[in-house]
């Protein structure tokens, strides 16, 4: 047992070597003649696992993204190899679909660049305009297969102690993003001659193209074996349940929505002793009061036989609530002049007619946002109302973007 365990360490210290090597510009070629014998036996997760270290051994993240596709291709025999196969409606099948028909798009706009570049004005791209309309919109559409990545299967994958490669791909991720904005950016074409659009949309084509392709290769050879290497069985559906709930790209596969059976069941919520335990995490015990005042919102819970249960203490209450009101019925917490309407509105609330009722008015010159919510148990079944109270005079006031800290040192 320890000579095996040994063994594999060495060789894991040897790969670790040659990608150092690679990094300090050896030729690739002349590494991969030296290193045939260990390389045959390079896994995915083995890769992954090396360059977690190589990072936390002080090599940048970024020399490591940037670099990676030089050892990637003296790993390649190895990876296309290694490569395993998942059943129909696996969140992996699913993912490695979309990769393929994303890689479709990003051909389809290449060709349309060429022919764009090879017209001679506007009037005579129109059909190549049209193609170009689709293929931007599918690009958008394709949000939900990053967003399924970085909130799903990345945090598996930290879970499991594979911290780097999903922050690496995240990066890529925003590139991607960032190129694909610079193509929507070309639909405003006023300021732009014909060929000035057509050889900047050529530029862009390539660009995407190159990212994906290597991306993805990426993704499909290191980072998903990994993932179902290391991510249990019993894991995976409800990694698929995830999956469901922030939904797919409208050009995701029917085929690869199956049902997904081949798992165990859901992972079981975990009692930790002090917390409360929900189905998207855990809070604790001590903490929920304080979360619940630090909200910039007021809120107050009305049960289902319209008792007050409870209110918050925000900081900066914009109606006054005292414990006093605490058990008492709803109809007698408001004027008599506006009980019909709380009665309409919990009416509608508990016949199913309804889910929301909002208001808004001005209070000290301040714009006050007043809703009430239904508030239901998976079953549909009426639990209360919950009401939710908010100042929004400044929120209007936005306009623009602020992405960066504007805090002062």
């Amino acid at each position: 047992m320890g000579k095996s365990s040994g063994k594999k360490e060495d060789r894991k210290e040897v790969l670790k070597r040659l990608i150092k090597r690679l990094h300090e510009g050896e030729d690739p070629e002349k590494v991969k003649e030296g290193f045939k014998e260990v390389l045959r036996d390079a896994t995915p997760t083995v890769i992954s696992q090396i360059e977690e270290e190589l990072i936390e051994e002080g090599m940048p993240r970024e020399e490591v993204r940037r670099l990676c596709d030089v050892h990637l291709a003296v790993f390649k025999e190895s990876l296309e190899k290694a490569k395993p196969m998942v059943p129909p409606g696996h969140p992996i099948q699913i993912l490695s679909e979309e990769h393929k028909i994303l890689l479709n798009f990003a051909d389809e706009l290449k060709n349309v660049a060429r022919k764009t570049k090879e017209a001679e004005d506007l009037d005579s791209a129109a059909e190549e305009m049209k193609k170009l309309v689709r293929l931007t919109q599918c690009f958008k559409e394709s949000e939900s297969h990053y967003l399924r990545e970085e909130n799903v299967l990345f945090p598996y994958l930290e879970k499991h102690g594979v911290k780097q490669p999903p922050v690496m791909m995240w990066t890529e991720h925003d590139q991607i993003r960032e190129i694909e904005r610079s193509l929507y950016r070309l639909g405003d074409r006023e300021e732009m001659g014909f060929q000035a659009f057509a050889k900047r949309l050529d530029e862009v084509a390539l660009s995407l193209g190159e990212m994906l392709s290597s991306h993805f290769y990426k993704e499909n050879n290191i980072l998903f074996p990994t993932a179902l290497d290391v991510i249990g069985e019993d894991e995976w559906k409800d990694v698929r349940q995830q999956f469901d709930e922030l939904g797919y790209c409208p050009f995701t596969p029917e085929s690869a929505r199956i049902t997904f059976e081949e798992t165990k069941g859901p992972v079981p919520k975990p009692e930790v002793e002090g917390t409360v335990a929900f189905e998207t995490g855990t809070l604790p015990k001590d903490g929920i009061e304080a979360i619940l005042n630090t909200l910039p919102v007021d809120i107050t819970f009305v049960d289902e036989e319209d008792t007050v249960r409870y209110f918050s203490r925000s900081k900066d209450r914009i109606f006054a609530r005292t414990k006093a009101i605490i058990g008492r019925k709803v109809q007698q917490c408001h004027p008599q002049k506006s009980v019909h309407v709380v009665e309409k509105i919990l009416k509608a609330f508990k016949s199913g007619k309804k889910d929301v009722a909002e208001f808004w008015l001005n209070l000290r010159g301040r714009l006050i946002h007043i809703r009430y919510f239904a508030v239901r148990d998976d079953k549909g079944e009426y639990l209360g109302c919950l009401e939710v109270t908010q100042d929004i005079t400044d929120i209007k006031k936005i306009e623009g973007e602020r992405r960066l800290l504007d805090w002062e040192d």
